[in-house]
């Protein structure tokens, strides 16, 4: 049943594509909505609980396909030639919006603080999924969509750490593990370098060759191979998908090139399966469950944690006000917060039930809101659009006004008035032809 209601949504999705792609429609809302209409607590057509495997598994398997995928985007270069804006979303930005959304937790939804730190790590990685609108168009500056994807790809991984901690202490336990954290860090970073460095190699050795049809199976098999020695091992999965798909990038263009069209369509259907699945999570009574209080945090959370904590790390970066603005908005939760409201709701501590039910409530509008405004945002960047829509209402109104048979008034600046002007030159002509777009 899962399976052909995933099916019939894709299908649907396929057809509206288009139409999502400019506009405020979004895919990743529609999968979403279909999993709560489809959901056990509304239409009962598919039984699917927090504690089901599938859930879990389908959310950490989309966010290691997508941060893999995201990874191939940036290689070692670019990430060292251009390090100075993430480091700040990284290193200022991330604990500050723990802090933030922790305060948040503590004096509007009334967690104790242990629990308030806990959720304000949960919620403190954004998700690279829903920045797609963003990283991949070439309208937006190239260091706005550098920052958003070295950011989202490596926060997951960064939060991972606060999460156990956080979860060790909201559980009473004097053991914080932070030597396991560092060795799961360790092991992760280890596997996703050497494992695609020992692919590559073999590759280019004199013994093997991959034909071209076989060639974008290639990063199928790294990243398969990286996440079955972190599963074995207990590394870091997260950091190691990021690790793995910049080693890919930096010393393996030609498999990138490869992979990258049929990895990214891997990665969007998990990505909407996942969706699909965590959709049908919620439900009316799951949201009847939570108190204004709560509803009040999950807008907060949002609204404010992320934009005061960027607004902080940017203070004299030289990021413009409009990129600036871009950045603080875009930080949409996702499957990592999914992930780790799962580890904390399979805990057993005492407010473990509370804390998914107000991250699952955040994760929910932040999907709605940052997955419809994507759209928007991208086209703030887009300088051609810069003449406003009511200019193309007037012109047809006064053409209708002139009638079929009278020709149009040319523009100022336009033909041989503008030719005479400049000299027939074509630097100038093609200054006209701009103007004249403005």
């Amino acid at each position: 049943m899962l399976l052909l209601c995933f099916a019939a949504v894709l299908l649907a999705a396929v057809l509206v594509s288009a139409l999502a792609h400019r506009t405020i429609l979004s895919t990743a809302a529609l999968f979403l909505v279909a999993g709560f209409v489809l959901g056990e607590g509304s239409a009962g057509v598919l039984h699917l609980h927090a504690d089901s495997p599938i859930v879990a598994q389908l959310a950490e398997l989309a966010l290691f396909a997508v941060l893999f995928t995201d990874g191939m985007r940036v290689g070692w270069a670019d990430l060292r030639s251009a390090w100075r804006l993430p480091g700040r979303a990284l290193g200022w930005g991330l604990p500050l919006t723990l802090l933030v959304t922790a305060v948040l937790a503590h004096y509007v939804a009334g967690l104790g603080w242990a629990e308030s730190l806990l959720i304000g790590a949960i919620l403190a990685p954004t998700d690279p999924v829903f920045a797609a609108a963003l990283v991949g168009n070439d309208k937006v500056p190239a260091r706005l969509r550098h920052l958003l994807n070295v950011e989202s790809g490596v926060n997951d991984g960064l939060a991972l750490p606060f999460v156990v901690v956080l979860l060790a202490v909201a559980a009473g336990s004097d053991d914080l593990h932070l030597g396991e954290l560092a060795t799961e860090l360790a092991v992760g970073l280890a596997i996703g370098v050497l494992v695609p460095l020992a692919a590559i190699a073999l590759e280019r050795t004199r013994f093997f060759a991959a034909s071209a049809a076989y060639a974008p199976l290639n990063g199928v098999a790294i990243g398969l191979l990286v996440l079955a020695l972190g599963k074995a091992t207990h590394g870091n999965l997260f950091l190691a998908a990021f690790a793995a798909g910049i080693t890919v990038a930096t010393f393996g263009p030609r498999e990138r090139s490869a992979f990258e069209h049929f990895g990214e369509n891997v990665a969007e259907l998990l990505k909407l399966a996942a969706l699909l699945v965590f959709g049908a999570l919620i439900s009316p009574a799951f949201l009847g469950e939570i108190a204004w209080t709560g509803w009040v945090f999950a807008v907060l959370a949002i609204v404010v944690a992320r934009p005061v904590a960027l607004w902080v790390s940017f203070l004299r970066s030289g990021l413009g006000l409009r990129e600036q603005a871009a950045a603080m908005w875009f930080g949409p939760k996702g499957f990592a917060s999914v992930v780790y409201g799962l580890l904390v709701l399979e805990s057993g501590i005492g407010a473990a039930d509370e804390i998914f039910h107000l991250v699952a409530l955040t994760i929910v509008i932040s999907i709605l809101a940052h997955s419809s405004t994507d759209v928007v945002v991208a086209r703030a960047f887009d300088d051609t659009a810069d003449t406003p829509t009511w200019h193309g209402v007037v012109n047809r109104i006064q053409r209708a006004r002139r009638g079929p048979g009278q020709p149009a008034a040319e523009p100022a600046g336009t033909g041989a008035e503008r030719a005479g002007r400049g000299g027939g030159g074509g630097d100038d002509a093609a200054a006209g032809d701009h103007a004249s777009r403005k």
